[in-house]
């Protein structure tokens, strides 16, 4: 499924992107691929398949890491990187009027 310009620019809009007209086109191609793989997939019976919660449900599949306390970041050094704060918060724009 072969996405339009105007496609893009939309997703880029409600991603809140701003994309270079090259960027554009490199991501056309490249959601183009994603769709037309989803629709691949969407080819394949799964009927028989059980639902699964979780990719790794199985037993044993992949061992989960121990849950154990580790000594987490200081609070400047957390938000050192953010490209808004108010002391030790991160400042994010009001979604909700």
């Amino acid at each position: 499924m072969a996405l339009s310009l105007d496609e893009v620019r939309r997703i880029a809009v409600l991603a809140r992107l701003e994309l270079s007209p090259e960027e554009e086109q490199l991501f056309q191609g490249q959601l183009s691929a994603v769709l037309d793989y989803v629709a691949q997939l969407e080819e394949l019976d799964v009927s028989g398949v059980e639902p699964m919660t979780h990719a790794l449900a199985e037993a044993g599949a992949a061992p989960l890491r121990p849950d154990e306390l580790q000594p987490s970041l200081p609070p400047e050094e957390a938000v050192r990187a953010a490209p808004a704060r108010e002391g030790t918060f991160f400042k994010v724009p009001r979604i909700i009027e």
